[in-house]
């Protein structure tokens, strides 16, 4: 506004009604520019934006993780298995020092007796209420957890569902989740399968060969990994057209975007995470095209 009248009162000075449209006009560009900067930083909330975001991405943090040790105790003891899954989540994002050791003791505290779920899920739901896509994140990596030995146990599947409600997602929603997750993780394994064949023919054979064998090793895994897998790991069935495929791809890809999660709050360490579900969504995707 006051870039506006301020542009038009001085062309007018200089320039009479010609400068005062000029005037108005650049004053109006002003304007426009000042308020986009201003949004940029959440307008006055933006001064407090960076300890507020810093206070949520630890909140995510510490909660993912105690989440994850209560589930992991869920048939009263912590398998080795558990075990191993969570210090395959800490190598995976890369958490040394300091910072492993406070993911370690939040997996610890989620194993306490006293330990409250519903508390620690419905904080993480009013800290990032708005943001479905994070909330849907925090479930999947507790799904992928409980998932870690290759099936669901019924306490375990009791929890997820706890969660999920604490988290305001429908069931009808959760279901869909694990659905898709459950195709995500044999789909996964059906391609690390496969590529652990392909490198051990070609170990034996010359080099030539092993050019020749690598291109009839490749057309074997397109054939190995199931369209049926695929589709289902973007959420679809046998009956999906290309647009359907596009369409889920697109918006699974959005969901699971590593820079927009961060923004809204998904801890940077956990970056990793967002980006090894964005490329088995694209893994899938790009199977899908060839075949």
């Amino acid at each position: 506004m006051w870039g506006k009248l301020l542009g038009t009162c001085f062309g007018f000075m200089f320039g009479r009604w010609i400068g005062a449209a000029l005037g108005f006009y650049l004053g109006h560009m002003f304007d426009k520019s000042l308020k986009q900067d201003f949004d940029k930083v959440g307008g006055f909330y933006g001064f407090n934006r960076d300890d507020d975001l810093h206070e949520r991405q630890a909140l995510f943090f510490s909660s993912c993780f105690a989440v994850m040790g209560h589930i992991a105790k869920s048939n009263g003891r912590v398998s080795e298995i558990h075990i191993q899954a969570a210090s395959a989540f800490m190598d995976e994002m890369q958490l040394f020092g300091e910072d492993r050791k406070e993911a370690q003791r939040a997996f610890n505290s989620g194993k306490d007796n006293e330990f409250s779920l519903s508390e620690t899920v419905k904080d993480v739901r009013e800290a990032f209420g708005r943001r479905f896509d994070l909330l849907q994140l925090f479930l999947e990596i507790q799904i992928q957890m409980a998932y870690s030995d290759g099936h669901l146990a019924a306490q375990e599947q009791n929890l997820l569902q706890q969660v999920s409600k604490y988290l305001g997602i429908s069931n009808t929603h959760y279901l869909f989740i694990i659905k898709r997750y459950q195709a995500e993780f044999q789909f996964r394994q059906q391609r690390q399968r496969q590529q652990q064949k392909e490198q051990a023919r070609g170990s034996s054979y010359s080099s030539h060969q092993q050019q020749y064998s690598k291109r009839q090793q490749s057309e074997a895994t397109n054939q190995a990994v199931s369209r049926t897998g695929a589709l289902a790991v973007l959420g679809l069935d046998g009956n999906a057209t290309e647009k359907d495929i596009k369409r889920a791809y697109r918006k699974l890809m959005a969901q699971h975007h590593p820079d927009k999660l961060v923004s809204q709050g998904l801890p940077k360490h956990m970056m990793e995470l967002a980006k090894n579900k964005s490329q088995e969504i694209q893994a899938a995707y790009e199977y899908l095209k060839k075949n």
